[in-house]
């Protein structure tokens, strides 16, 4: 099945009151796990690409040969979007070019007039492409490519005008961070992500830093709106963690346990294991 937009899986969600896992894809064998998950429990799936990311998998261009030919060769039937992560300008135009489905602008650093203006734009060249859209407002805390947020919440007047631009889903800043949580995380804002619903509707709302937001959490953000999550940090964790106990095992010097598709074996394994826990989570399994 050819790479589809995000806007079809997600009006699904937000009506189903389910959410679809965004799961940042950074090589061969995270992008595999993921598919391969999603095909085993008919799920939809969003790959989402930083930018940092898309320059280590050399370049966009590369990322979209490679996610087309595993959609083939692994006969991959559930829908999947290629999605921009944190987008620049510039990155969304780059990743509209190089063949993505759906992109990702964050204006949410520039003034708000500004980031209307750009992400008004955007909403024109992707509705002519058919492709799917994100837009974020107020930013998300802690680290991403170099660009720190401090995690701010978001003004649900600024989440309307930027949701009445056109796009196909909003990130809102409700107190979520990227990476690891601090032990001092106040939690998300429900007051205020309920608010930014009410003023939105039925536009489907991103939930960003997924890693580390406790169960009853995500399920009361899904149900106040919140139909994509994103998977970053908790996926690299277990990749390292099943690597670092190959190795501190000494299996890697056992007969060809050096062999990269054996020493980075357990951490695909672990990819799979914690894609499928969020896609519980999430209850997106058999919604493809």
């Amino acid at each position: 099945m050819p790479l589809v937009n995000a806007k079809e899986m997600l009006t699904k969600a937000k009506a189903g009151q389910y959410a679809v896992g965004q799961f940042n894809i950074n090589n061969l064998e995270w992008t595999k796990a993921i598919l391969l998950t999603a095909q085993e429990l008919n799920s939809p799936v969003i790959l989402g690409v930083s930018e940092g990311a898309g320059k280590y998998m050399c370049g966009y261009k590369t990322i979209v040969g490679m996610v087309n030919g595993m959609l083939e060769e692994l006969n991959i039937t559930v829908p999947v979007a290629l999605h921009l992560d944190h987008g620049s300008y510039d990155g969304a135009k780059a990743c509209i070019e190089a063949g993505f489905s759906s992109v990702m602008f964050d204006g949410s650093h520039y003034a708000i007039e500004e980031n209307i203006e750009k992400t008004k734009e955007l909403v024109g060249i992707c509705n002519d492409l058919g492709l799917s859209l994100e837009a974020e407002v107020g930013s998300i805390g802690g680290e991403e490519d170099g660009v720190v947020g401090a995690g701010e919440c978001a003004d649900p007047d600024e989440c309307k005008m930027i949701a009445d631009l056109g796009i196909t889903m909003l990130a809102a800043g409700i107190g979520n961070i990227h990476g690891k949580y601090p032990e001092n995380w106040a939690g998300l804002s429900f007051d205020t992500l309920d608010a930014i619903q009410q003023k939105t509707g039925d536009m489907p709302l991103v939930l960003h830093g997924g890693t580390g937001i406790p169960a009853d959490m995500i399920k009361k953000a899904i149900s106040l709106g919140v139909s994509k999550i994103n998977v970053n940090t908790e996926c690299q964790l277990a990749f390292a963690d099943a690597t670092r106990k190959y190795v501190e095992a000494g299996k890697d010097l056992e007969g060809k346990g050096f062999d990269p598709r054996k020493l980075l074996a357990p951490g695909f394994e672990a990819i799979k294991a914690t894609v499928k826990e969020k896609m519980e989570l999430f209850g997106s399994i058999d919604k493809a």
